[in-house]
């Protein structure tokens, strides 16, 4: 019974699954914050050439 005991202590007081569980994430945050910024920027590059494109009299992108 104390093998037990002692297996389930050990169990409890083991943290790399709570280690790999917040570098996960940690690293799912990182990618919604770039996939947010390169949306923003996508946006603002769009705007970008087309304002050139209607300086130059071509055709906006879209």
């Amino acid at each position: 019974m104390s093998t037990f005991t002692s297996a389930v202590k050990t169990f409890m007081a083991d943290e790399n699954g709570v280690t790999a569980i917040e570098y996960g994430l940690i690293a799912a945050l990182v990618g919604v914050a770039i996939a947010t910024a390169a949306t923003g920027l996508g946006e603002q590059l769009k705007t970008i050439f087309n304002k050139i494109g209607n300086k130059l009299g071509t055709v906006s992108f879209t």
